[in-house]
């Protein structure tokens, strides 16, 4: 009968208080240990360091090995946590956008190139872009509309919302990385495609006033012919392109060269609404997200191995 009153207690206690009672059991476990503790903190801080020198010279000297290697990562890792966890909401989401994005990475690979797929690639990776943007802004406003309180007045429960707005800001983190990155490598497979230069930077065939070097399209089209009317836009090389192919080349491919003559591009001059300058601020983001999702499990890993090897709990 007395064991039993324990184990009601436990039961009626919150999840504030049963965090509390864990989180002193832990300090009471460790008490005695601090020596131990400090040299697996060092170990931690000198794996860490290690590791962004070699990750750093990987990137500068191989960039697209790294980038390959990592992308592999970042659609993986968080796949295996997902079945480990039993996140089916996550891998739902995960599986359609992998099929969706495998049929146009197919796509985007064939040759020859069909005249359509460049626009269905960038319209894809740019819906992708859109709508992870709007997610993370939701997510990280959820957050804050947390931290100060606001949720009272709704009747939210604390934990409710700010576990809202972290489920919605790394959705769009991750989407965004992911959709960057497999932009990048249709960008690569259909500028080599396209074929108007070759490795060494020069091009290869001559590229006619009336044609888009993105999509191979012709620019302005008689009445009677088929083709996209839309807007076009002029490098400061010259060469014009329509507006949404050049804008998907290089905000959303991460191309800032010329697909014709690799000048290099102007974003600045390109982004004139104020808005779009906050989506290079927002791909910094992603790339310091792409390195937490991908590198540092591993990183934590390696610091697991080298604790157990040498005895430290």
């Amino acid at each position: 009968m007395a064991a039993a009153q324990p184990q009601d207690d436990l039961l009626k206690m919150t999840h504030r208080e049963t965090w509390k009672m864990q989180h002193e059991r832990l300090h009471v476990k460790h008490r005695g240990h601090e020596a131990m503790h400090a040299e697996m903190v060092l170990i931690l801080i000198a794996t860490l360091l290690v590791a962004q020198i070699v990750l750093v010279q990987w990137k500068q000297r191989h960039h697209r090995s790294y980038n390959l290697v990592t992308l592999v990562q970042m659609w993986v890792v968080p796949l295996y946590f997902t079945i480990r966890l039993y996140w089916w909401r996550f891998l739902s989401m995960w599986g359609m956008f992998s099929v969706v994005t495998s049929y146009v990475i197919f796509r985007a690979t064939r040759r020859p190139l069909s005249c359509r797929t460049p626009r269905m690639v960038y319209k894809w990776f740019l819906l992708i872009y859109k709508l992870s943007y709007a997610v993370g802004v939701l997510g990280y406003l959820a957050i804050m509309f947390t931290m100060f309180g606001f949720n009272v007045f709704f009747r939210i429960k604390a934990e409710d919302s700010m576990d809202v707005g972290v489920i919605m800001l790394f959705y769009g983190l991750y989407y965004g990385v992911m959709g960057r990155d497999f932009a990048e490598i249709c960008s690569d497979y259909m500028a080599s495609t396209i074929g108007y230069y070759n490795r060494g930077g020069m091009p290869s065939r001559s590229l006619t006033g009336d044609i888009c070097a993105v999509c191979g399209q012709r620019i302005l089209v008689e009445v009677e012919e088929e083709g996209f009317i839309e807007d076009t836009y002029q490098l400061s090389c010259g060469q014009i392109f329509q507006e949404f192919c050049i804008r998907g080349w290089c905000i959303v491919g991460k191309k800032q060269t010329c697909p014709y003559c690799n000048e290099k591009v102007d974003l600045k001059r390109m982004m004139n609404n104020p808005w779009e300058k906050t989506h290079v601020l927002y791909g910094q983001l992603l790339d310091w997200l792409r390195y937490l999702v991908a590198w540092q499990p591993i990183i934590i890993g390696v610091v697991h191995g080298i604790n157990f090897s040498l005895g430290l709990e």
